[in-house]
């Protein structure tokens, strides 16, 4: 019986603030019933997120209309740009993804590189795929890492798939054990 995961990408964010406890603009607020009215019929078990405000607040509503917990992993959070907490400004990071994504081991000087970043994650994510085996299960997440994680089991997933992608999106993934058969998108933007 092969798992699902489905890679949820936080709705529309404030870009001021903590970076970890943004929360999500009325934008993002409204895309999370689209969300939910989307993933609603696809039979979720488990529901898992990054620790930060938007990612959990993108997939909360689904999980309370399932009667469902969302389980918070350390390790599932964005990748760590710098040591600053507050958020990047776009101009300072693009050209920081393309340097991280030509060289996976780059980082700012407090930061962490794209290497790190994916084998955080991907430790977090085999783990789920072990004990959750054969279920449907939804990680609320973010662009980079998601981006990381899918890359890791097919290289299609680079950079320039992390600059198409949305806010919010949604992937669904199908694995044989810890083999990647198949990834959809579910998002539709609008």
């Amino acid at each position: 019986m092969n798992t699902f995961i489905y890679m949820v990408r936080h709705g529309e964010s404030p870009k001021t603030g903590i970076d970890r406890t943004r929360g999500l603009t009325e934008k993002g607020k409204s895309d999370v019933y689209r969300i939910t009215d989307i993933l609603l019929e696809e039979g979720i078990e488990v529901f898992v997120s990054s620790p930060y405000t938007r990612s959990i607040l993108t997939i909360q509503d689904l999980a309370n209309r399932l009667g469902q917990e969302v389980l918070v992993f350390e390790d599932l959070k964005e990748r760590i740009f710098s040591s600053e907490e507050k958020r990047i400004p776009d101009k300072e990071l693009f050209p920081l993804l393309e340097k991280s994504f030509a060289n996976p081991k780059f980082a700012l000087s407090g930061g962490e590189s794209n290497a790190d970043c994916q084998n955080r994650a991907i430790h977090v994510l085999k783990e789920i795929l072990e004990n959750y085996r054969g279920q449907k299960v939804v990680i609320g997440t973010h662009g980079a890492v998601m981006a990381l994680m899918m890359g890791y089991f097919d290289s299609q997933y680079d950079l320039n798939f992390l600059l198409h992608t949305s806010k919010p999106d949604i992937y669904r993934m199908e694995f044989n054990g810890q083999e990647l058969v198949e990834v959809k998108r579910l998002w539709k933007s609008k």
